[in-house]
């Protein structure tokens, strides 16, 4: 029961309103015994009421109905989004002659699961298909049919097949096969934790949005930021937290023995090492499975904690429904009661007999938020089909020859992530719509698909990156080269016979979007007009920076100046000290950190810390006796005081009073020393080592012209140059005798080195190449007496990456090599002969100057089949070709009688023509080469 004092106006107020099923509004139920309403995001709400069977009201909850809650902050009642109940469950104990009831009633999207997906015309594998396909397009057609069966009577929905309930168009494409019987709720609640859409009901209307919009409302920045602050608007503040599902490393296995590990040094591990294990069927390429190993190991970095926060609306600034509801993001106490974003994902309001309201909110802070990001990306990846703009196998034999028709619904979603050595990558998961038929209709069982890909350029050619069986419709490539735009298509294929391409999908792979942790707040001092910034090489937390690391920037500015918003005065690119010098005395400087990966990102900034450089003097004596920091003022020392030419002496100054800690860096001069002064007798024996001359003490107008002739220079290295263009002979730390040329910027040097490791009693020349901008590739050339060979490698110089030419004694090799499916070379070697490993184009757009044109293609019908080169060849062709009957009943066995012939009737520059003497379905193998 709600209780009104009538002279004081209402701050907050809950009733309940009971509805006939499907119908209108029965009236009040205000003489409850109390009642509780948990508002999810994304799910099914719930009401626990309790009602006296002698109340006015109890007659309509004696039989099914619908429960409104309602809300008024001294104006309108509102029944908030998922504020509808059904009345299908209810308690009560005869022993008790009050007779309360209680009822447990769900939201009303609760019966969504009695609204099922029957199966329909075109079904693959048992599924009903949507080849890219809206999740509007998808969910109308369950609704519309589930209805016309007359299934739902009272459901209504405002979102259609191209746009969302806000009126936006769908932001995502899905490609995706349903099993019949899948019911409306659970395809609502797999479409949100997917990351596709938020939902909810108002009232009896279904509304769906595109995920992260309308219900992500951000009410925790801005001018005016929804806050709800402690012992105002929150009155306790739980938290459990747990370190259970931390882990440094995990290990994932794929198929065809993939195996890769991947660790996180960012992670929490005050034990140490502690690992995971995943299998992962259906991946086969590293890059996949280095993402799915980062999002896996970025869940599982920290210590995961869910807040719970009491609230009262009565002293409160803020409230529930009013002012934030489900999906939004406020300003609330987080871990350890620090004011930080929390996502609210749950909100439950109480109210007792006496009116008296509470609730509580479960709140999400941004590292489970991302979390839940993540795993839907990994969940995206391993269903594929999921678009924002398998495993491999032998193809089974189909003996009809015929051409199957062109796939439908290519989607591809790309993705970044990080290689060992902290360098972005691209990945990208494609998935796509069953082929069932060839293409003039006629039903078909494929063998499986192909896979294509080029830069999305012109005259770029297009190379098959991936194969799967006929089951298998996703596929997941790796590596990309970030920035790039890529263009992708798929075929099937039946018994060597390619199929019709699908239509192009263009994507752009998106670079590294994570920035790096905020930084630790620095250790500022500041002496002598030198301020001194220490940073120890960890993130805010105390958590390690990620391997991706490019700098931490230096900031700087005057706090007494608010037109100054900082300037970068420096960057460290691991835990030390940066110096900036120059800074006046007493005036106060603001500083702080951030941190940038090597893709641009940058974190937030630091802790700002304020410093002020202090003299080492007295400020009465500056500007009076003392010139800021280095002089005397002339005529502030009478004479009489002042040390003069010659007033102190040798025989003044006690042996061993002056030390070298006594002597102001540069303060004696070579002018001051007579010449001769210090003989060599002077010097004790090792008292002048390197650690005792300063640098730059010694310069080349110091040397005499022939100081080092004929001697031997150890225990260092020479530099042409500390920074910028040099050459750097025999750097610290190398192995073998090494020279390095850097550029103008950077440290992507080249190097040249000689080892002794590769061929015994012999000195092997090695050049290796730094990497090129994309961080994909470097280059090495070995000379040695009888080897040669230069290769394109990866960014580490540790696997083949590309072209390769190779020449020894006894054999050479030139071609391309990566991996074992992307092997391709012509090997020559002292038997005479020559072999070529790898493959053909087949029936692709070469040039004018292709040495090969290659290929098979289908004809369904008559008997003229016409060969195009895509261009005027630079000289004759000759084309070989022969055909394949495809005519039903041709097994291809012993009894097997052809019924055709054919032959090349025409050949020119710009392709040749054949004739068969059938009309039936046939297959032409063909190589054409220039001569």
């Amino acid at each position: 029961m709600q209780i009104i004092i009538p002279s004081e106006p209402m701050r907050y107020g809950l009733r309940l309103i009971a509805y006939q099923p499907n119908g209108p509004r029965l009236g009040l139920l205000g003489q409850h015994l109390g009642f509780e309403a948990a508002l999810p995001l994304n799910d099914i709400p719930a009401l626990r009421l309790t009602y006296s069977t002698h109340a006015a009201g109890a007659q309509w909850l004696a039989q099914p109905c619908e429960i409104a809650i309602e809300w008024s902050a001294g104006g309108a009642w509102t029944e908030p989004q998922g504020g509808r109940f059904l009345r299908i469950k209810r308690g009560s104990d005869a022993s008790d002659h009050a007779g309360p009831l209680s009822f447990d009633a769900p939201g009303w999207s609760w019966q969504l699961r009695k609204l099922v997906l029957y199966p329909g015309a075109g079904m693959v594998d048992g599924k009903r298909p949507f080849n890219a396909a809206t999740p509007g397009a998808i969910l109308r057609t369950v609704v519309d049919e589930g209805q016309a069966r007359g299934t739902l009577p009272g459901l209504a929905v405002d979102f259609t097949p191209t746009h969302d309930s806000a009126g936006q168009p769908w932001d995502k494409l899905l490609t995706i096969g349903l099993d019949p019987g899948a019911d409306l709720l659970t395809l609502m609640i797999n479409l949100a934790e997917q990351g596709v859409l938020d939902w909810t009901m108002q009232g009896r209307v279904l509304r769906a949005f595109n995920e992260g919009t309308t219900l992500a409302r951000d009410f925790a920045t801005g001018p005016a930021p929804v806050d709800l602050r402690m012992g105002r608007d929150v009155t306790d503040a739980p938290d459990d937290a747990t370190l259970e599902d931390v882990s440094t490393a995990i290990l994932i296995v794929g198929e065809n023995g993939l195996q890769v590990e991947v660790t996180n040094p960012a992670a929490l591990a005050p034990w140490g090492r502690w690992e995971t294990y995943q299998s992962q069927s259906g991946v086969s390429d590293e890059g996949t499975a280095r993402v799915l190993a980062q999002y896996a190991l970025d869940r599982a970095s920290r210590e995961r904690v869910q807040h719970t926060r009491q609230v009262t609306p009565y002293a409160a600034r803020w409230l529930a429904l009013r002012d934030y509801r489900p999906g939004d993001t406020v300003l609330a106490p987080g871990d350890q009661g620090v004011m930080q974003g929390l996502r609210v994902r749950q909100i439950t309001l109480s109210c007792d007999a006496d009116g008296a309201i509470g609730g509580n909110l479960v709140l999400n802070d941004r590292f489970l938020e991302r979390d839940l990001r993540l795993a839907r990306r990994s969940l995206g990846i391993l269903d594929g089909g999921i678009s924002s703009g398998g495993g491999g196998g032998t193809p089974a034999p189909d003996t009809d020859g015929r051409v199957p028709a062109a796939p439908g619904g290519l989607l591809v979603e790309p993705a970044a992530y990080l290689d060992e050595h902290g360098y972005a990558h691209g990945q990208a998961t494609l998935g796509w719509g069953a082929v069932t038929a060839d293409v003039n209709g006629g039903d078909l069982s494929v063998d499986g698909y192909e896979v294509y890909a080029r830069r999305n350029e012109a005259n770029v050619p297009w190379v098959l990156v991936a194969q799967t069986d006929s089951a298998d419709r996703t596929a997941t490539i790796s590596p990309l080269v970030v920035g790039w735009e890529y263009s992708f298509k798929v075929r099937a294929t039946n018994d060597g016979t390619k199929g019709v391409f699908s239509s192009q999908f263009v994507v752009l792979v998106p670079d590294d979007a994570t920035p790096p942790p905020t930084p630790s707040t620095p250790l500022v001092a500041a002496r002598l007009g030198v301020i001194h910034v220490t940073w120890d090489g960890l993130g805010s937390a105390g958590e390690a920076m990620p391997l991706d690391l490019d700098r931490v920037h230096v900031w700087m500015r005057d706090p007494l100046d608010p037109a100054d918003t900082g300037t970068r005065v420096g960057y460290l690119t691991s835990a030390g000290t940066e110096v900036i010098p120059g800074q006046p005395y007493e005036a106060d400087r603001e500083i702080w950190l951030s941190a940038a990966d090597r893709s641009g990102n940058e974190s937030a900034p630091s802790a700002h810390v304020i410093v002020a450089v202090t003299p080492l003097v007295d400020t009465d004596l500056i500007g009076e006796v003392i010139d800021g920091a280095e002089h005397i003022i002339t005529g502030s020392i009478p004479a009489e005081a002042k040390i003069v030419v010659g007033s102190i002496t040798a025989a003044l100054i006690q042996s061993g009073a002056i030390q070298a800690g006594h002597i102001q860096a540069n303060a004696v001069e070579a002018d001051k020393i007579a010449a001769g002064a210090i003989q060599a007798g002077h010097i004790a024996a090792n008292a002048v080592t390197a650690g005792s001359i300063s640098a730059g003490a010694v310069t080349a107008n110091k040397l005499a012209a022939t100081a080092i002739d004929g001697k031997t220079i150890t225990g260092s290295n020479i530099r042409t140059a500390a920074t910028g263009r040099r050459i750097d002979l025999q750097p610290p730390g190398t192995t073998f005798p090494e020279m390095r040329f850097y550029p103008g910027s950077g440290t992507n040097y080249t190097r040249l080195t000689t080892r002794d490791d590769w061929f015994a009693g012999e000195a092997t020349f090695e050049i290796t190449s730094g990497t090129n901008q994309g961080q994909t590739a470097a280059s090495s050339t070995v000379v040695a007496a009888g080897f040669l060979s230069m290769q394109v490698l990866n960014s580490s110089l540790s696997t083949p990456n590309g072209g390769l030419m190779e020449i020894a004694e006894g054999y050479a090799r030139y071609g391309y090599f990566k991996d074992a499916a992307r092997e391709q070379y012509f090997w020559f070697d002292n038997s005479g002969r020559t072999r070529h490993v790898g493959k053909w184009w087949d029936y692709t757009q070469q040039g004018n100057t292709a040495g090969v044109f290659a290929g098979s293609v289908t004809f369904g019908s008559g008997q003229f089949a016409s060969f195009s080169y895509g261009a005027t060849m630079a000289s004759n062709m000759g084309p070989v070709c022969v055909m394949r009957d495809g005519a039903a009943g041709n097994s291809g066995g012993s009894s097997f009688n052809p019924n055709a012939y054919w032959c090349v009737i025409a050949s020119s520059d710009t392709g040749f023509t054949a004739k068969s003497s059938t009309t039936t379905s046939k297959a032409y193998y063909f190589w054409s080469h220039r001569h």
